[in-house]
């Protein structure tokens, strides 16, 4: 009996803290499967430079744009009759509540988590999710090496609790096929087989959750 082939992805989500490289391979893949590629426009978000100098002060409008800002984009794409698929996106509707955790005071993330339920259960699933990760070190240097001025306050004590609580999301999800990719070592730019191998992945990978790791 012939093999069943892997119908390929209509939907393909990546996530991952600051620094991690979602943004490159979500327009490789983008490009080379002839998609679309759905990215968040952070710098656009008024209130992201006063987060970076004042995290405690400034948090809960900080994310609540971001929230109301990613559902609109996902209803937009949702809608839409005519786009090319797949669809690659540089994140998941539910990487908001990691930000919220540890950002947000009690009442605050209580009022976030209410109305981030209401405009969760509106949006498709993606048909797999592929979480990137790096050491806190790497992250930050990437960051610095990109040099954009919102970005200068973030710090590697930042970075851990970022990383931690990215790492308690998707260590624990289960919505959506996993992928979690460690590229503390990789450069997809550079390193062509890398990227390849990971690609396979992203485009087979349907039950379940999968660790890759590239060097």
């Amino acid at each position: 009996m012939p093999k069943k082939e892997t119908p390929p992805p209509k939907y393909i989500a990546i996530d991952g803290p600051i620094g991690v490289g979602k943004t490159t391979l979500v327009k490789r893949l983008a490009e080379e499967l002839g998609g679309t590629a759905i990215l968040e426009p952070e710098e656009q978000n008024p209130f992201l430079t006063d987060f970076y100098k004042d995290r405690k002060k400034n948090a809960f409008k900080t994310q609540l744009y971001f929230l109301l800002n990613r559902y609109q984009q996902q209803k937009e794409i949702k809608n839409q009759e005519k786009i090319q698929l797949p669809l690659v996106c540089d994140y998941t509707f539910a990487k908001d509540q990691i930000f919220a955790k540890i950002n947000l005071n009690a009442a605050e993330e209580d009022l976030y988590q209410k109305v981030y339920a209401l405009l969760d259960s509106e949006l498709p699933k993606p048909d797999i999710v592929v979480y990137l990760r790096a050491k806190t070190d790497v992250l930050l240097k990437r960051i610095k090496s990109r040099s954009f001025d919102y970005e200068k306050p973030i710090t590697g004590e930042y970075l851990d609790d970022l990383m931690n609580a990215y790492n308690e999301c998707f260590l624990n999800y289960n919505n959506s096929p996993l992928l979690i990719v460690d590229t503390t070592n990789t450069d997809f730019l550079k390193h062509n087989d890398q990227y390849e191998i990971l690609k396979n992945d992203i485009l087979n990978h349907r039950q379940g959750t999968k660790n890759l790791v590239l060097r």
